[in-house]
């Protein structure tokens, strides 16, 4: 695309006629070569501003800069050594110039976007799965893995949410590969630095909020707004005929405040009072069973991932799946044959004699309820091996003992009586 017509979906100033062609946008400078835009972002360590002369000198095309940060580009434009654009907030740009470089690709899907603090991964491989399961081609965007159907896309590397040009090239992608839906896994990063915006989200998912990230955060009341973005964008959409919806976990509390920030219908799940529910849980060794019970009937589930916090993966599940138009005959079906997602509950076996479970429990909470769910199955030895984000967040550590301590010390102390 020319820089010009790039130009005209944002409301920037562009110095320079904008009459170059764009090859690629890229937001790392050493990326950066002839045909590329490179937008600069302000970082939290570093600042793209600072390498504005290393993509001109690489071959840069056009960059687009921050108007906050004229000191930085002035000379550029003065200079003449690219076209410049002119942006309010290139993190929020870098989005709609992905989405626009790419024809805003997730008009073309249904978007089913996740969040919460845990559980988001296993029900965005979940919600992939059912689709996929029952003859709707969906694409995958996650923490653990990126897919295409059942094609495995490249590591997007260290972030759990790509960046916004990696987002939109993957969407684009699923249209090419004529896909349905689009999975998102949404985190309050992803949010909060606009990654995940200009998908033109069709349903709106919660799977609980607890506290977490408040290094970057900064308060558990920024956390929240972050995740609560996801159910703003639904009303912002572009109308595409697809069904949208909110649903919200009906057993956390904050689901009433998210309800309130979109007109979307709301469908809610949880283990009682709420449009689907499960009815006479019955654990059994590592599976579980349920009723699940909705407006479109009652069905029996036996689920092949234990535990009750996959009961609630499972009914949020069926919550997307009925709004996405699935029937309960469809969607019982494929929550049995669930092989669940990569290092989520994951069995290791190498023919040893002995359990290994792999699981991203990564905080005091979900190390807690998994344990706790090991200590009600196993009856012999259990050896945790965990631990914690290095760079950031260092008080999680201590709780993370707290949270293991019990479950561990539990069966020695009966032992030794």
């Amino acid at each position: 695309m020319l820089l010009r017509d790039l130009a005209a979906f944002t409301d920037g100033r562009l110095f320079g006629d904008g009459d170059v062609d764009i090859a690629s946008i890229e937001y790392d400078s050493r990326q950066a070569r002839a045909g590329s835009l490179f937008v600069a972002v302000p970082g939290f360590k570093t600042d793209g501003h600072a390498y504005l002369g290393r993509a001109v000198e690489q071959g840069a095309a056009g960059v687009v800069v921050q108007a906050d940060h004229e000191a930085l580009w002035r000379a550029i434009v003065e200079e003449g050594g690219a076209d410049v654009l002119v942006l309010d907030d290139t993190r929020a740009g870098l989005a709609r110039l992905s989405a626009a470089f790419h024809g805003f690709p997730a008009q073309k899907l249904g978007v089913i976007g996740i969040t919460g603090t845990d559980g988001k991964t296993s029900l965005c491989h979940l919600v992939a799965h059912v689709l996929n399961s029952t003859g709707h081609t969906a694409g995958l965007i996650s923490t653990a893995e990126c897919r295409i159907g059942d094609e495995l896309l490249p590591d997007t590397g260290r972030f759990t949410t790509p960046e916004a040009p990696q987002v939109q090239e993957m969407l684009a992608r699923m249209v090419a590969a004529k896909c349905e839906w689009a999975v998102i896994e949404a985190t309050s990063h992803g949010l909060a630095l606009h990654r995940v915006d200009e998908c033109d989200y069709n349903i709106a998912a919660l799977t609980n909020i607890g506290a977490d990230h408040l290094d970057f955060h900064g308060s558990q009341e920024e956390y929240v707004t972050a995740k609560a973005r996801l159910f703003e964008m639904l009303d912002q959409a572009i109308d595409t005929g697809m069904p949208r919806a909110a649903v919200l976990n009906a057993d956390d509390p904050v689901s009433g405040r998210f309800r309130a920030l979109t007109k979307a219908a709301t469908l809610t799940y949880g283990l009682h009072e709420a449009d689907v529910a499960a009815e006479s849980i019955a654990p059994h060794a590592w599976t579980i069973g349920f009723f699940v019970k909705s407006g479109a009937g009652s069905r029996e589930v036996l689920f092949p991932k234990p535990g009750l916090f996959n009961v609630y993966n499972a009914l949020a599940a069926t919550a997307i799946g009925l709004a996405a138009g699935l029937s309960l005959d469809d969607i019982v079906p494929a929550l049995e044959s669930w092989p669940g997602a990569p290092g989520r509950m994951e069995f290791v076996d190498e023919g040893q004699p002995f359990t290994v479970l792999v699981d991203f429990a990564h905080a005091p909470d979900s190390l807690r309820r998994v344990l706790s769910l090991l200590r009600e199955t196993v009856r012999g030895r259990i050896i945790a091996v965990f631990g914690c984000i290095g760079e950031r967040d260092k008080d999680r550590r201590p709780g993370m003992a707290r949270a293991a301590g019990p479950c561990l010390a539990h069966r020695c102390s009966r032992r030794r009586k």
